[in-house]
């Protein structure tokens, strides 16, 4: 086969970065392009498709003339992308408004009555697997039909992050599984679930052609590999959703295999060949491997915590150029704090929940805070309190469809603390595994991906020795007492303000007629 390498995208919420991975998972250069998320009102978040495809593009030319690699020697070319988008396109592929992107709840209103169609969220789930929040994507597109009905007039098919991708590169609107199975894809017969999109007032012919995550889609075109500096008709295959990808690249992908990941939004998710009904805000979606599927836990903002607490509380450490990486500090800072922050409680719902409680009004609380917490006791009990919601999610998981696993790998650019690290696993009482370049696991998973669609894999099964384990961290049981205690009060604390939570943010959000969050992230 000619070429040598694989030009994985891994398209987020921040930027893209451009790897280039060879078939055995071997990174040898990447790339990083940024783009912005804008606001315009609160619970609303938006980005311009065309920043993502820029980004791919310069990413692209970035990493052949830093690597020294000729277009010749790629391979194929790769996505592996944030989910839950929302982008529609007329006919000929023009873009009709900004993208819908997966931290927007703005269709809270529409979740409600999809799901009093069907008596309630619990019919509901028992026919499409989960409830619906917010943020999901069909009453985003009911949304638009019901507030920008020109839009939807006018729209050919929507597409997510990956599809729009995809067709910049092939000409070809197309949606993968793992993609297809956030938005109504029938998990056993691999087909848009039609029936509901008609029974919900939204038209089924929108929606895009499905292909596996292995599949070939096209070549680049003429003017896409131009923009790339590639060969026209390099082959370009589908790739997968983040979280599948990460899956894929965290090594975990063996029959009832978990990882966790640890990005700008976290998830816990397992690998089976079981299709089991959603719950508690824990999706079953599609696996990137054709033959199963993938339960599915967001968190939807793990690493933006220790972000928000960098910037409020780590403004003047940031500005020194002495400080090199303002983490490293944060996490030496967090060592000198006892287990358990002093009976101090964060809970990281900064911008709503989907797992373990599916809740668009929810916010985060510091609770039990007393004159005697100092700025690292904060500190602290952020990292202490994306772990909580980590074990919380695997409770469910385990008692709501019969997960338990004893050992977790970790992947995204959390992983890379090893305070962080040995906190999830104490308070989970789980051994947590972190793998090399644990921040490009998702590229690294869809380039395997790919090499399983160019015949260099036979399957998914043959990738179960390709990742190793760099570390592992076994929990303290010393520190079990106080975590166990702590945890039973974080569970309280929702319980107990959620009534409240939702009064005060249907307020805030009623009263958000204009613009009031107008920045960019």
């Amino acid at each position: 086969m000619a070429g040598k390498y694989i030009i994985a995208h891994d398209v987020g919420t921040s930027g893209n970065k451009a790897v280039l991975v060879d078939p055995q998972g071997h990174i040898h250069g990447s790339a990083f392009e940024p783009y912005e998320v804008s606001y315009p009102r609160p619970d609303w978040a938006e980005q311009k498709p065309a920043d993502w495809w820029r980004a791919v593009t310069r990413s692209t030319q970035q990493l052949l003339a830093e690597s020294g690699v000729q277009p010749g020697e790629i391979m194929c070319v790769t996505y592996s992308t944030q989910m839950l988008g929302v982008i529609p396109v007329d006919g000929s592929g023009t873009l009709l408004r900004p993208a819908i992107i997966w931290l927007d709840g703005r269709a809270q209103k529409q979740a409600q009555q999809i799901m009093r169609k069907f008596l309630g969220p619990k019919v509901f789930a028992a026919a499409a697997g989960t409830p619906l929040s917010g943020k999901d994507v069909a009453p985003k597109m009911l949304w638009l039909k019901q507030n920008e009905p020109d839009v939807y007039k006018r729209t050919a098919k929507f597409l997510d992050v990956s599809g729009y991708l995809l067709y910049r590169s092939t000409d070809l609107m197309v949606a993968d599984w793992t993609a297809a199975s956030v938005v109504g894809l029938d998990l056993k017969k691999k087909q848009w679930m039609t029936w509901l999109f008609n029974y919900i007032g939204l038209d089924p012919a929108k929606l895009p052609t499905l292909v596996k995550s292995t599949d070939r889609v096209g070549g680049l075109t003429a003017q896409a590999a131009s923009e790339c500096g590639l060969l026209e008709g390099t082959p370009v295959i589908a790739g997968a959703g983040d979280a599948p990808s990460a899956a894929v690249g965290s090594g975990a992908v063996g029959e009832g295999e978990g990882h966790i990941s640890l990005g700008t939004s976290g998830w816990v998710a397992v690998v089976t060949e079981r299709i089991v009904t959603g719950k508690h805000g824990i999706a079953s979606i599609h696996s990137a491997d054709p033959g199963k599927a993938f339960l599915i836990a967001e968190t939807e903002t793990a690493g933006a915590c220790l972000q928000w607490i960098a910037d409020q509380f780590y403004r003047e450490e940031q500005k020194d150029p002495a400080i090199e990486n303002v983490f490293a500090l944060m996490d030496r800072d967090v060592e000198a704090i006892e287990p358990g922050s002093s009976y101090l409680i964060f809970t990281p719902w900064m911008y709503g929940e989907r797992a373990p409680i599916a809740d668009t009004f929810v916010r985060s609380t510091f609770f039990n805070l007393s004159a005697d917490h100092h700025r690292e006791h904060l500190l602290r009990a952020v990292y202490e309190g994306v772990a909580y919601n980590l074990r919380w999610i695997m409770e469910v998981m385990e008692h709501s469809f019969g997960h338990r696993q004893e050992v977790f790998r970790v992947i995204g650019g959390g992983a890379r603390g090893a305070p962080w690290m040995q906190i999830i696993a104490d308070v989970t009482g789980k051994r947590i595994e972190t793998v090399p370049n644990s921040q490009e696991a998702g590229a690294v998973g869809v380039a395997l991906i790919a090499a399983i669609g160019l015949g260099i894999y036979p399957d998914f099964a043959a990738l179960k020795d390709v990742i190793k384990v760099a570390r592992a961290f076994e929990p303290q049981s010393d520190h079990a007492r106080v975590y166990d205690c702590l945890f039973a009060a974080y569970k309280k604390v929702y319980r107990s303000l959620k009534t409240v939570y939702r009064e005060v943010n249907e307020e805030r959000f009623s009263e958000a007629k204009a613009p009031i969050l107008n920045q960019t992230r």
